[in-house]
């Protein structure tokens, strides 16, 4: 067993709210949001008390503790004050992608009973057409403002009273994240107030930030990463959060160079953008101090090419899950000149870990030998909202969470990642699962069967399928496969490749050999 180095710290028994904005008062006007297009400026004063008066009129609108309310929005100023305005109410916040079509939103409306959403006017037709196919939704809020909704613009001038709810830190959820797992369809992950908060606190000593840090938020709000990296961390300690919508190279640049970023907490195909795009030369970029690298895996190379031409320390890297809150792993700010190459990081405060065999299951590692990662700790999720036999195959009776990775430890304690156990696709750090692909494509009626693994391309894990062709579409092209799945999903979730095969590689019990499909690959 495995265990952090870092001294333990106690769990956080506070509602999330509190867990993050408990200090706004001590931090008062520094600027705590900045939409980095417009520059509009919210100081922690005015997001204490903005989220309070939305909390209001959310409570008013009969937001009551149980409730599921769902958030379907880009990165904004307005996200935070939607998030903890919805826990301050006592409701659990569902995360949506801004990009999934009506059908995978109404799929999670369904799923986790969401009675409430809150989205954006250009994403209202979504939500609207979502909500129609759930049912069950009570009414939709949107951030800016649209005719026949309320807004949260306006309720900002709300004079109802503020709600006060008797919230159980330790089993109430405050946060239900989809994520596929080790494996299978997307499903709601239970983190608790205590989890997530607890696991900020886990993750302050290695990924220090306050007054006078300015970090950039251009990956999603709606991801664990996003939402615990780029939100509550630096929120929580007074640094500034400077908010962009979504991923544009020159726009990315300009907001580094324009309001002084300090930290980048970015996935790995940024890195490779900050490494090699010629764009990147026309910026000043002097005031990072750091990178750091998350959500899927990142080669050494590529990271040590980052930080050279922006003159910085080596890229670090972080690891974790969305089950996990989602930190387990960190390369602390101080030591990225001196972690080795590759690493994921060190396991950070209350946190243990494994590395158990392949072959042998109950079978411990030493340092230096690879097998599937285990973690246990205070940050592991409550379990899959309505799924007891999905929980109980992610969490052992011990508490041991398997990540289904696999890694190795060197004998000072640093992770490395170096492949999966798992099935699961991480196009450019979202999640893809292959079985929701293949369901997809099954509804093809020119599809006899089908099976989708990940492969590389240029740097990045995408979707490749392979299918078995019905007697009667022998003409049935790749092109035409790409376009029906292209219809039906959010972008990341496209099937890039497609080859055509006469039978899927199955087991005896009819799973899916998908070894045989990557060596063929």
């Amino acid at each position: 067993m495995f265990r952090s180095e870092f001294a333990d710290v106690p769990p956080v028994e506070l509602p999330i709210h509190e867990a993050v904005l408990g200090r706004a008062a001590e931090f008062g006007e520094l600027p705590a949001l900045v939409d980095g297009t417009d520059g509009t400026t919210l100081t922690y004063d005015q997001v204490d008390r903005f989220h309070r008066r939305v909390s209001a009129a959310f409570a008013e609108a009969g937001v009551r503790k149980g409730d599921v309310l769902a958030l379907h929005s880009p990165n904004t100023v307005a996200f935070p004050l939607a998030f903890y305005a919805a826990t301050r109410a006592g409701a659990t916040v569902t995360t949506v992608h801004p990009l999934a079509t009506a059908e995978e939103f109404a799929k999670q409306l369904g799923d986790s009973a969401a009675r409430w959403i809150v989205t954006v006017s250009p994403l209202l037709q979504t939500a609207r057409r979502a909500a129609e196919l759930a049912g069950g939704v009570e009414e939709i809020f949107v951030c800016d403002t649209a005719a026949g909704h309320r807004s949260l613009v306006d309720m900002l001038g709300s004079a109802a009273p503020e709600p006060h709810v008797d919230i159980d830190p330790v089993e109430d959820v405050a946060a239900l994240p989809y994520s596929s797992g080790t494996t299978g369809v997307p499903k709601g992950v239970m983190l608790t107030h205590r989890q997530i908060a607890t696991n900020l606190a886990q993750l302050r000593s290695v990924m220090s930030a306050g007054p006078g840090d300015r970090i950039l938020a251009v990956l999603p709000f709606f991801h664990i990463y996003g939402l615990t990296a780029l939100m509550n961390a630096p929120l929580r300690q007074g640094a500034t959060v400077v908010v962009l919508p979504r991923f544009d190279l020159e726009s990315f640049l300009a907001a580094i160079q324009d309001h002084r970023i300090t930290g980048l907490y970015v996935a790995p195909p940024i890195v490779l953008a900050l490494a090699k795009h010629p764009a990147v030369a026309r910026y000043d970029l002097s005031s990072l101090r750091y990178v750091v690298s998350a959500a899927a895996p990142l080669d050494a190379a590529l990271a040590a090419a980052c930080a050279e031409r922006l003159n910085l320390p080596p890229v670090g890297q972080a690891y974790g899950m969305t089950e996990l809150s989602p930190g387990t792993h960190v390369v602390p700010l101080d030591a990225m000149r001196d972690a080795p190459a590759g690493t994921v990081g060190k396991l950070i405060a209350g946190t243990e870990m494994r590395i158990v065999s392949l072959d042998d299951p109950g079978k411990d590692l030493e340092a230096g030998e690879a097998g599937e990662i285990l973690i246990r700790g205070p940050q592991i999720m409550k379990g899959y909202l309505g799924r007891p036999d999905a929980t109980a195959d992610m969490i052992d009776g011990d508490g041991w969470l398997h990540t289904g990775d696999v890694g190795r430890v060197d004998a000072d304690g640093w992770l490395f990642v170096v492949d999966r156990v798992k099935e699961l696709i991480k196009y450019k750090g979202f999640q893809v699962a292959p079985a929701e692909l293949e369901a997809l494509l099954l509804t093809h009626p020119g599809i006899a069967d089908a099976a989708v693994i990940g492969v590389y391309d240029d740097g990045n894990e995408v979707p490749h399928a392979y299918l078995v062709r019905q007697p009667t579409s022998p003409d049935l092209s790749e092109g035409e496969i790409a376009m029906y799945v292209a219809e039906r999903v959010a972008p990341y979730k496209r099937v890039r490749r497609v080859t055509f095969i006469d039978a899927v590689p199955r087991a005896a019990s009819g799973k899916i050999l998908r070894r045989r499909l990557r060596e063929r690959a």
